[in-house]
């Protein structure tokens, strides 16, 4: 919004009228936080299960009102078909369950820097996964996909050493056992997040049980996020990542 004044768009009056809203909206089903954006650099995020779709209709509107970007996690077809009646431009991510809405106007991405690495032990896994990625580059961090390399065949995450040492911050999702973190805790000098998923036959107990196995992981350096939270992961990596700035070339 400074910006904005600065190069003439918005008059000084519009900028104090912004300035002098409630912090947040409140809808009576919802308040929406406007100066998330102000004080965490992302804005608030639609989590849509437990929403009805007029719900999250509205929340998208305060929100692109306010000139943030929307961000829908957990999102199905009906969702995006609804959005994008609100906003033409909305864009669906399948694969990572999510629904993004750029701000009107916006021409492009910011460039994305640094590096994070997000990688997952099996297919099943990537729903999880590809909601930490798409989290990351959201929040302006380049991010690099490994997927299907868990332990059952380690000679598959072995053949990218490359991306492993790169990365300033790695976001590892498994299910089942959940032991790739650990080795690749084992393997790096950088974070890595770890991330359980509730993926697997009936011992992992909904993800019970790799999240225990990530949280009593033996390699320094393994953070551990909640059961399917690839947002939560995403959101850590990222914040990780940009603390560096853009990387030198060396990196």
């Amino acid at each position: 919004m400074l910006e904005q004044v600065k190069q003439g768009k918005l008059s000084v009056e519009e900028a104090l009228q912004v300035l002098r809203r409630l912090p947040y909206e409140d809808l009576g089903f919802a308040k929406i936080d406007h100066h998330r954006q102000l004080r965490k650099n992302f804005p608030e995020v639609i989590y849509c299960p437990g929403k009805s779709i007029s719900q999250v209709v509205s929340i998208a509107r305060s929100l692109l009102q306010s000139q943030s970007p929307v961000l829908a996690t957990r999102a199905d077809s009906d969702i995006y078909s609804a959005l994008a009646k609100l906003a033409p431009r909305a864009e669906y991510h399948p694969e990572a369950r999510a629904v993004v809405i750029p701000p009107e106007g916006s021409q492009k991405r910011p460039m994305l820097i640094g590096s994070v690495g997000v990688i997952s032990a099996g297919t099943a896994d990537l729903p999880v996964a590809e909601e930490a990625a798409l989290v990351a580059e959201l929040m302006g961090s380049r991010v690099e996909r490994l997927f299907d390399v868990g332990v059952a065949g380690l000679h598959r995450l072995m053949a990218h050493l490359g991306l492993l040492q790169r990365a300033r911050v790695l976001v590892v999702v498994a299910g089942m056992d959940g032991v790739l973190p650990s080795v690749v805790g084992g393997l790096v000098s950088c974070p890595v997040i770890a991330v359980p998923t509730s993926t697997g036959y009936g011992a992992n107990l909904d993800g019970l049980a790799p999240l225990l196995t990530m949280l009593n992981s033996c390699a320094p350096g393994v953070a551990t996020v909640n059961i399917d939270n690839g947002f939560g992961a995403g959101y850590m990596a990222a914040l990780i990542n940009l603390r560096g700035g853009e990387p030198s070339k060396n990196e």
